[in-house]
């Protein structure tokens, strides 16, 4: 497998965005991981005392987005845009949430690269001078995601160990024209790329081609190398799909060296069972509003690229034999 840098994917903002806040919520099981001290809020439970899991992962975004707003003390109706998403059919989680929060709602689906895609989205509107300040919100649910994808979990059904954990987690961030934070500095939008994987058990391979291919274009976009960036952290891969694109991007001519990791590896460690690492909506979006924002903050880190990465498939395309197409988009954060 060897891809053909073709560039101009990258936009390169001339007004920097600035991240004024971020607010994670998770679930049990993410709190317990390596990065749980890093989380806003962990859940004691999947159901937090609501009737569905579905009501339960559309209150956790809510909690999130009202988490990062008043951080900051920005009043409701300064927010001109609130872009949000997430796995569900017809994103009802992030439909639902923006119900309760009346704020103009861009709903986006790009996955598990949801994150990253609203973070440019939100970038562009407020470069081009169409707001001043943009919510972004993105969600996942471990039991909302296996029912709709796989197998309820009551069945009990064996994972493959290619498989990933869908991430119980909501992750948000505002952004403002101007202000004290990290900014935003360009987005480089990816091309849907298919190299036929139809494991729905095997979501990094699906997802690894697309992810290579949007680091090589924002690379030869920016004529930068991967070592210009303290971390390049794509979201989310797993342990399979991290391996995959670091050998794509090797025959492509591209040695990663150390820099080079993922969500889905980093907020689970392995004694949690949860086979080759997180996944979902939610899992770069809490790993990136907790544990990277804060190294940033700290001075841990300077220059970040965010690689968020989506399988573009549905129930019904699976069931029809379709293959899994992939999609990668990336923002770049700096101190």
């Amino acid at each position: 497998m060897d891809l053909k840098r073709k560039g101009n994917q990258t936009v390169v903002f001339a007004n920097p965005p600035v991240i004024l806040s971020s607010y994670s919520v998770v679930g049990p099981k993410e709190g317990q991981g390596p990065l749980g001290k890093t989380f806003s809020k962990i859940w004691e439970d999947q159901l937090k005392g609501e009737k569905s899991w579905e009501v339960a992962e559309s209150k956790m975004l809510e909690q999130a987005m009202q988490g990062a707003i008043a951080q900051v003390g920005v009043p409701m109706d300064h927010i001109e845009f609130m872009l949000a998403g997430d796995l569900l059919n017809q994103m009802i989680s992030s439909n639902f949430a923006a119900r309760q929060m009346a704020l103009p709602l861009i709903g986006i689906y790009g996955a598990c690269s949801t994150m990253a895609l609203g973070m440019a989205v939100g970038s562009m509107l407020i470069d081009g001078g169409f707001a001043k300040y943009v919510l972004v919100g993105v969600s996942s649910h471990h039991d909302t995601a296996e029912r709709q994808f796989r197998s309820p979990t009551e069945q009990g059904t064996q994972r493959a160990m290619s498989a990933q954990w869908t991430v119980t987690g909501a992750g948000s961030v505002l952004l403002g024209q101007s202000g004290v934070g990290p900014r935003i500095t360009s987005a480089t939008i990816g091309r849907v790329v298919d190299y036929a994987e139809k494991d729905v058990n095997n979501m990094g391979s699906a997802m690894a081609p697309a992810v290579a291919d949007t680091i090589l274009n924002h690379l030869t976009d920016l004529q930068r190398k991967p070592a210009d960036y303290d971390l390049i952290a794509s979201g989310d891969l797993g342990a399979v799909g991290l391996a995959l694109a670091g050998e794509v991007l090797k025959k492509s001519g591209l040695d990663m060296g150390t820099g080079f990791t993922d969500c889905g590896v980093m907020i689970f460690n392995a004694e949690q069972d949860v086979h080759a690492g997180g996944s979902g909506c939610g899992c770069s979006a809490v790993v990136f509003a907790g544990d990277i924002m804060q190294r940033i903050k700290g001075g841990g880190l300077k220059r970040v690229l965010l690689v968020g990465s989506g399988a573009l498939h549905s129930p019904t395309s699976a069931l029809q034999g379709e293959s899994i197409p992939g999609i990668g988009h990336a923002v770049v954060i700096e101190a």
